[in-house]
């Protein structure tokens, strides 16, 4: 099993004041030979429609020495992520969970947009000092 990232309590607890249930830690993805894993795995009842909303949440802290670098990773990770659970969990949504200071720094630039936009990438940014989700990005 992967390492957990940094701010992988963190996104747990914000997704918990939320009123999301964990029901993964780590969400088991198999592809043929090959076992993966999403950080998270949630849910949350949904009243007025009387169904439940499934996510899937892969948490980037981005500390290396370049942004970019980690965009790449990040970007490769979710894509493939995101291919599989389409085949095998096709109503689970799959959200990338940056800090807000990620989103400022690269996501909010011309090259995150472009990312965010090309490959309908879903962002949960969080305030990680808060412990608080700052915005769904769809």
């Amino acid at each position: 099993m992967p390492a957990k990232d940094i701010y992988h309590h963190t996104v747990r607890t914000v997704l918990e004041k939320e009123g999301w249930v964990i029901t993964d830690d780590p969400l088991k993805l198999k592809w043929g030979l090959r076992e993966l894993f999403v950080d998270l795995g949630a849910s949350k009842l949904l009243a007025a429609q009387k169904g439940e909303l499934k996510i899937a949440v892969e948490i980037k802290s981005f500390v290396k020495i370049s942004p970019v670098t980690d965009l790449e990773a990040a970007l490769g990770q979710y894509i493939l992520y995101r291919n599989i659970l389409e085949e095998t969990e096709p109503l689970r949504q799959l959200y990338l969970g940056i800090r807000q200071a990620t989103y400022r720094e690269i996501f909010s630039e011309a090259i995150g947009n472009l990312v965010v936009q090309k490959n309908s990438l879903k962002l949960l940014v969080f305030d990680a000092e808060k412990e608080v989700i700052v915005q769904w990005i769809n």
